[in-house]
């Protein structure tokens, strides 16, 4: 896309009704996700998830694609799976790809020092175009990118440009990512209404997110209802649901037990539903809350054989559905669960992904 052959001055008039229906979309999803998130209580898990799943874009808009499971993967330390005969060079595209992943992360996440400097010049670019909004949003963006700009200090500007101007009350990524795709529209305002369309898309994929994360986990919760009180089962789900993956290391440093400890509770919700084992291994084994997507579609229990089993081919077993949760709580439901421990089990979370940064940037020195 050749930014350099468009108007730099003004934003494009609403008169076309295409752009009007996109900046109607774009700003009626968001008002929905806002709203959505407004004191619930997963929200951390939620970021947390978003963040990942907003890399995962960014990464493949800017040609590195990688496997949203490599990505969880490697956040617990895992090494990546390379299937069949790889090349040298293809081993290291798929390496540079989980560091990149993890480098996009940084800078929408926490950023040193050098890149918040960049973060804060991209934010006052963005603001310095008013009346602030949709519309000025999408003519920072243009314009930053037609001055040479870069774009990750953009896309971390964005995040908080929606928060300054009152759109989003959380920093959600909604960076609009598909818009700077190489197919990108020349015109400058169906630029404009792409924009529109990516954000609005990013939206309302977020908000199924929460949906699916919260009839998940308050599933899930129901199923550790029928414990003893000093049971940590409760916090253990409450950080299944903000992990895509987790392992039963990162469990027992985030709730403070052994690992054989987390380890069996960890099986204990296998067993009962709860979760889904994601790992064929015996070391390093991940886990995935059951019940969220795309687990229940791409994964399916590893094969251990049954010590209580006669030879022979094993009968039919008839498997009863699922019970779909609720998708929404009241706020008497919420104040039924307790949330203290999910602010500790984030930290513990941002913790693992710089660690795993770290090791990924010694590998490549």
């Amino acid at each position: 896309m050749e930014l350099a052959r468009h108007p730099r001055r003004g934003v494009p008039l609403l008169a076309d009704p295409d752009l009007f229906s996109a900046h109607a979309r774009a700003a009626g999803n968001i008002a929905r996700l806002d709203q959505a998130l407004e004191h619930h209580p997963l929200l951390p898990a939620f970021l947390h998830r978003a963040r990942l799943d907003a890399v995962r874009r960014l990464a493949a808009v800017d040609g590195s694609r990688i496997d949203p499971w490599h990505l969880a993967a490697v956040l617990e330390g895992l090494r990546l799976r390379m299937e069949g005969e790889l090349r040298i060079i293809d081993r290291g595209q798929i390496f540079e790809a989980a560091r990149t992943a993890l480098n996009l992360h940084q800078w929408i996440t926490d950023p040193d020092f050098d890149q918040e400097g960049e973060v804060q010049q991209a934010e006052q670019h963005l603001t310095a175009i008013l009346p602030g909004g949709l519309l000025a949003a999408a003519q920072g963006v243009w314009s930053w990118l037609d001055q040479g700009g870069t774009r990750p200090p953009l896309r971390a500007a964005l995040i908080r440009y929606w928060r300054r101007i009152g759109l989003l009350r959380a920093p959600v990524p909604l960076t609009g990512a598909f818009a700077l795709l190489a197919d990108a529209p020349d015109s400058y305002a169906e630029w404009v209404a792409a924009f529109f369309d990516a954000i609005a898309a990013e939206a309302a994929d977020q908000l199924e997110m929460l949906r699916t994360l919260q009839r998940g986990w308050v599933a899930a919760r129901g199923k550790t209802g029928q414990r003893r009180r000093n049971s940590r089962a409760a916090q253990a789900v409450d950080l299944l649901a903000a992990a895509p993956l987790l392992s039963a290391t990162t469990l027992a440093r985030a709730m403070g037990m052994s690992i054989k400890c987390a380890g069996e509770l960890l099986d204990q919700f296998v067993a009962e539903g709860i979760a889904v084992e994601v790992t064929h291994r015996s070391a390093r084994r991940l886990f995935g809350l059951a019940g969220l997507a795309p687990l229940r579609d791409a994964v399916q229990a590893p094969y251990r054989p049954d010590p209580q089993r006669r030879r022979g081919r094993p009968s039919l077993e008839i498997v009863p559905e699922a019970v779909t949760a609720p998708e929404t709580l009241s706020p008497l439901e919420r104040r039924s669960f307790d949330y203290a421990d999910l602010e500790a089990a984030m930290s513990e979370l941002d913790a693992v992904i710089k660690d795993t940064r770290r090791t990924l940037q010694t590998i490549l020195q």
